[in-house]
């Protein structure tokens, strides 16, 4: 009995063995697949550096136009204050203009109720 378990487990163990042991054929299919999944992964590195490299330059090119953006703000702002300071300078000549002329007006008046005065005479 001892020599029959001993026979069978001897099987089992040599079974087992060549079930185990891999064939050249799955060895290269194997490398074919791990060359395969490798390409792959060196396509994706690829592709996330070329992501990264344009990613770089629209941020370089958005925070350049930012840059004029701000600049462009800076003087639209400047020009408006120009604009108002401008504005308020003309309405002022405006009103001391309108001022004049009210005196002009006066000082005529005065000048036609003399002449009418001394038209009298």
């Amino acid at each position: 009995m001892k020599k029959s378990i001993f026979v069978i487990s001897v099987m089992l163990v040599g079974a087992l063995t060549l079930i185990g042991c891999a064939t050249s054929g799955e060895l290269q299919k194997v490398q074919a697949q791990e060359m395969q999944t490798s390409a792959k992964a060196d396509q994706a590195l690829q592709a996330a550096q070329d992501a990264q490299t344009a990613a770089s330059a629209t941020k370089a090119d958005t925070t350049a136009q930012l840059e004029q953006a701000n600049v462009a703000a800076a003087k639209a702002a400047d020009a408006a204050t120009r604009a108002e300071n401008a504005l308020k300078m003309a309405e002022e000549r405006a009103k001391l203009a309108e001022e004049r002329t009210q005196l002009a007006e006066e000082k005529a008046k005065k000048a036609d109720a003399l002449f009418k005065t001394s038209m009298k005479k």
